[in-house]
């Protein structure tokens, strides 16, 4: 029976480690947050909370953590370094850079704790439905340890590599994601400033040959008429700015021109610029739309 702590009850790591209570194979979840809001809502759960960091971290026997950037994952290490026993392992589900995943790495390496990358594919909804695509890479008998777990949050799960493949992946994955949206930005706004009917291109569009499962997301959402399309976010722009900006990073450490990410960068910036910035990424889409005239 494993003994886990969670760090991390944001909108992705809640129902992760709700899930991990569930498996037959642990004893008890405990889990903590910075903010004291979320860690409320994981009590009202039935999560228990942590009370003593450092003293559950040293009796777990597997750590795992849902965070926001870079500094928080190194905050969070540096936290395992102090506390937990060798032997211990680290399981880490964040989007961060690759080179930040790297020095974690070598900071844990160092006392015998395994680390483990297991990046997800898909939204909090996905997250609840355990419905998530995993993307792991680290010491390979810990990947095999941790299956079992692993296997609560989706069934789509791949073994990458034992190192960084994870981190990089998970960014390709999101700049293709990313780059559906600016594609649909301009083939929409082409669209409408001929003439074509809204929703109807939402159709055309999901039922053709580009018709991939997030174009049909995303057209629940905004292919509705236009003056009731939905941008309600499943991302925001920050958060989309956010992985756009390791993506750029990766690309100028592997010296690969992303000239479309790039622009789609400067794009998600205007969205800000213009008021958008809690809606859903997709208001690229608006951004396009301005620049040529149109109106929501």
């Amino acid at each position: 029976m494993k003994q886990i702590v969670f760090l991390g009850m944001g909108k992705m790591g809640l129902p992760m480690a709700m899930h991990l209570k569930k498996n037959a194979g642990v004893s008890h979840v405990m889990v903590f947050d910075v903010d004291a809001s979320r860690l409320r809502l994981a009590e009202q759960e039935g999560l228990s909370a942590v009370v003593d960091l450092p003293k559950e971290l040293s009796q777990a026997q597997l750590i795992f953590s849902s965070l926001p950037n870079d500094a928080a994952l190194l905050s969070v290490a540096n936290e395992v370094l102090l506390n937990a026993l060798p032997g211990t392992v680290f399981i880490d589900t964040s989007t961060v850079s690759v080179r930040a995943s790297a020095q974690v790495n070598t900071i844990l390496q160092a006392k015998g704790i395994d680390y483990l990358r297991v990046t997800v594919s898909g939204n909090n909804h996905m997250a609840k439905a355990a419905q998530l695509t995993l993307m792991a890479s680290g010491p390979r008998s810990s990947f095999d340890e941790c299956g079992a777990l692993l296997s609560s949050w989706g069934t789509k799960i791949f073994y990458l590599g034992d190192a960084e493949q994870s981190r990089l992946m998970k960014l390709v994955v999101n700049l293709m994601i990313v780059q559906t949206s600016a594609m649909l930005a301009e083939g929409l706004t082409l669209g409408r400033a001929g003439g074509l009917d809204w929703s109807q291109m939402w159709q055309v569009i999901s039922e053709s040959a580009v018709g991939s499962p997030i174009i049909k997301a995303k057209s629940a959402q905004l292919g509705l008429p236009l003056g009731q399309r939905d941008f309600t976010p499943t991302f925001t722009v920050p958060q989309m700015q956010k992985d756009l900006s390791l993506m750029l990073e990766a690309a100028d450490q592997l010296n690969v021109p992303l000239v479309q990410t790039a622009t789609t960068f400067e794009w998600m910036k205007s969205a800000v610029a213009q008021g958008d910035a809690q809606l859903d990424y997709a208001a690229v889409i608006k951004v396009i739309e301005r620049m040529s005239g149109l109106k929501d």
